[in-house]
C-alpha cells in the first residue's frame, strides 16, 4: 500500500479556496483545502453530487469555467505554482501531457465527426512529438492496450460506431496517448452498467501499472473505489473533511458524514428494511459557514459543532478527520451497527 512515508508529493494543494461568480453574487465552492498527492498512488475523492470533487481536480488543469477562480492559495507541481496561470498559454505544457483528465461521459468527450484513432492520434502527435506512420501505429497499440478489439479497423470508425463502454476506452487511450504523469478520472463509469463498470476499473488498474499513473478517481460511490483506491479523501461542502488510507476510511471511519456516506451503500442494505439516506440537505456554499458544516444533518452533532470549525485531529500517520468527535473532552459516541458490517462485507474483496 502506497502512504506518505515511502512516496515522493507529486502535486500539493495548499490553502486552496475557489469562488464563482453567478447572478451577482459569489459562491465559495472549494473552501481552503489542503491536499498532497503521492507519486503512483490511486486516491479516491468521494462526496455527494455538488461536494466540489470536480471543481477541485478541474483546478490542477486550468479547465475551471470562465465565472470561476482562484482566490487563494497555491497547487504546487514540480516546482511550479499552477495556481498563478492566467491564461491557455500558461497551461499548454502541463495540460494533458503532465496531468490529463478522463470525463464521465465519453460521448461528449469525443468528437462526431472524427475517426476515432485520428483523435487518439492527435494528442500522441500533440504531446509525444512523434508524426505520421510512427504515431499511427502507437495509436493502434494503445487502442489495443485499452482493450478495443480489431485495433487496425477501429482506427478508421466514428464514435457513433462504439458502445458506450468501447467509447471510455477510446476515451482513456486518448488521455494514455498524451503520456502524463497524473490522471484524474472524473466519474469514469457512471454511465456505465455494472459489468462494464467492472471492467473499465480493471482497465484503469492496469493502465496505472503499466504507464507508472498517478490516478485521482472522483465519485459519489464508495463501493466503487474499494478495491482501486489506495487512499480515500472524503469531501462534504468544498472541504474534505477526512482523509486515510482505504482500509482506515472502510474499517475506522471517524467522521460522522462518512459513516453516513457508508451507511448508505447498497451491498450494505439489509432485506427489508429500508435503506439508510443521509437526512436534509448539503449547506448553501453563498453564505458564509459556521462551525461543522455537516452539523445540521448530522444526528450526533455536538453543540460545539454549530460555533466553531474543527481542525484535523490526527488518528494515525496517514489518517485524520475534521470532527469534535476526536477532542479529548468529547463524550463518547457509539458508531452506527452498519458501519461494523464493513469488514464482513469488503474484507475478501481487497
Amino acid at each position: 500500500m502506497n502512504n506518505k512515508k515511502n512516496n515522493e508529493v507529486v502535486l500539493s494543494v495548499s490553502d486552496l479556496s475557489i469562488k464563482f461568480e453567478l447572478r451577482g453574487r459569489s459562491l465559495k465552492a472549494i473552501r481552503h483545502i489542503s491536499l498532497d498527492l503521492y507519486k503512483g498512488e490511486s486516491l479516491a475523492i468521494v462526496g455527494e453530487s455538488g461536494s466540489g470533487k470536480s471543481v477541485f481536480t478541474k483546478s490542477f488543469m486550468g479547465l475551471l469555467d470562465s465565472n470561476g477562480w482562484i482566490d487563494t492559495g497555491s497547487i504546487n507541481y514540480k516546482g511550479t505554482d499552477l495556481a498563478k496561470f492566467k491564461n491557455n498559454k500558461d497551461w499548454l505544457k502541463y495540460r494533458g501531457g503532465e496531468i490529463a483528465m478522463i470525463f464521465q461521459d465519453p460521448m461528449t468527450a469525443l468528437n462526431p465527426l472524427k475517426k476515432i484513432g485520428h483523435q487518439v492520434q492527435e494528442a500522441i502527435e500533440l504531446h509525444q512529438n512523434i508524426k505520421g506512420d510512427a504515431a499511427k501505429k502507437l495509436t493502434i497499440e494503445i487502442l489495443n492496450d485499452v482493450g478495443i478489439p480489431m485495433p487496425e479497423k477501429r482506427y478508421e470508425q466514428y464514435p457513433h460506431e462504439f458502445s458506450g463502454g468501447m467509447r471510455q476506452r477510446v476515451v482513456i487511450a486518448t488521455a494514455m496517448a498524451c503520456k502524463p504523469n497524473v490522471l484524474i478520472c472524473d466519474e469514469p463509469t457512471t454511465a456505465l452498467d455494472v459489468t462494464i463498470q467492472a471492467q473499465i476499473l480493471d482497465l484503469l488498474k492496469g493502465m496505472q501499472k503499466k504507464y507508472n499513473l498517478t490516478v485521482v478517481f472522483i465519485t459519489h460511490d464508495l463501493g466503487v473505489v474499494a478495491n482501486v483506491a489506495d487512499r480515500i479523501a472524503v469531501m462534504y461542502a468544498g472541504d474534505i473533511v477526512e482523509v486515510g488510507m482505504a482500509e482506515e476510511i472502510f474499517y475506522n471511519p471517524q467522521h460522522p458524514y462518512t459513516w453516513a456516506l457508508l451507511s448508505s451503500l447498497p451491498q450494505l442494505g439489509t432485506k427489508g428494511e429500508d435503506l439508510y439516506s443521509i437526512a436534509g440537505t448539503p449547506p448553501s456554499l453563498y453564505k458564509e459557514i459556521v462551525g461543522d458544516a455537516f452539523a445540521p444533518r448530522n444526528p450526533r452533532a455536538l453543540k460545539i459543532d454549530y460555533i466553531k470549525t474543527p481542525p484535523y485531529f490526527e488518528i494515525s500517520e496517514t489518517h485524520k478527520a475534521k470532527t469534535w468527535l476526536l477532542h479529548p473532552d468529547a463524550p463518547q459516541i457509539e458508531v452506527p451497527d452498519v458501519i461494523r458490517r464493513l469488514h464482513e462485507h469488503f474484507g475478501g474483496n481487497r
